[in-house]
């Protein structure tokens, strides 16, 4: 799983065009610690992941096991509900009015 985690802040990394090198300033990380981090070399602490994770633009969220499935279920449906009704005329998802909180905050910023 903390490969799996890692690629996914590796691609992150590289789909905002940061080097290992940036990524590690802007997190104060050194480059090898980066390096390795990334490549999987070393076996990097949760702290470590979750400085990598924010450099990025991610977060870093622990979910019971049990709870698991719901959770991807949920994301995978775009957030919404069961049973919500589809279409244009539905109501917004959970994750369409973060969206729209989230870009109000960017806008006021």
């Amino acid at each position: 799983m903390l490969s799996m985690l890692m690629r996914s802040i590796d691609v992150a990394r590289k789909s905002l065009r940061l080097r290992q090198e940036d990524l590690a300033e802007r997190v104060g990380l050194s480059v090898p610690t980066v390096q390795r981090s990334l490549s999987g070399a070393i076996d990097p602490r949760l702290s470590t992941v979750e400085e990598m994770a924010r450099g990025v633009g991610m977060e870093v969220v622990l979910v019971p096991g049990e709870l698991r499935p719901a959770l991807e279920n949920f994301i995978r449906s775009g957030g919404r509900y069961l049973a919500q009704q589809p279409g244009i005329d539905a109501p917004p998802s959970a994750v369409d009015l973060l969206l729209r909180e989230q870009a109000g905050r960017a806008d006021n910023a």
